[in-house]
């Protein structure tokens, strides 16, 4: 594999492969897309993922995409906004997105305690963001990246049974920006 080749080995609804072609359109870092069936691994993504055998995952000799220096920055230079930042993108990754399963797994009482606690996660995320256009201040970042790879699967009318953009509306639009 050449230094500069980047592939994406991703299926199609991960959330987690959707922040990564997030941030490789942001960064305008051109890649070949390999579709992967998660039950029957490629030899490549074996090789490039020895240890959790997952997807997405990013062959390249060049690094994280995430962590180039080219422009846009999605990360903050300063250690103390990085770590906030990676702070809010964990509590996205451990509460949204388990809050979210659940309105579309389960049922019932289940689902109506995950439901209530989505919102409660969102209006959350909602005070967070603020008046800021974005999570990471004035330009789109890791946050807003995370934000929207999980929420890009959730639709919570359709599966929650509430609006997202009824309860949080400031939510809502920076996600659609």
């Amino acid at each position: 594999m050449a230094k500069d080749e980047v592939i994406l080995l991703d299926f199609w609804p991960s959330m987690f492969g959707m922040r990564l072609r997030i941030a490789l359109a942001e960064k305008e870092v051109k890649y070949e897309y390999r579709e992967e069936d998660v039950w029957n691994k490629s030899p490549l993504l074996l090789q490039m993922n020895p240890i959790h055998k997952k997807v997405p995952i990013q062959a390249c000799g060049s690094g994280l995409i995430i962590h180039k220096k080219d422009k846009p920055p999605l990360l903050p230079s300063d250690p103390y906004d990085r770590a906030q930042l990676g702070l809010w993108a964990d509590y996205i990754d451990k509460k949204l997105f388990d809050f979210g399963r659940k309105t579309w797994t389960i049922m019932g009482e289940e689902q109506e305690a995950a439901k209530k606690d989505s919102i409660v996660c969102l209006k959350v995320l909602e005070g967070a963001l603020g008046e800021k256009p974005f999570f990471g201040g004035d330009g789109f970042g890791f946050v807003d990246i995370a934000l929207l790879g999980s929420t890009a699967g959730f639709m919570p009318e359709t599966y929650g049974n509430f609006s997202a953009e009824a309860e949080c509306p400031v939510l809502s639009v920076s996600t659609h920006r």
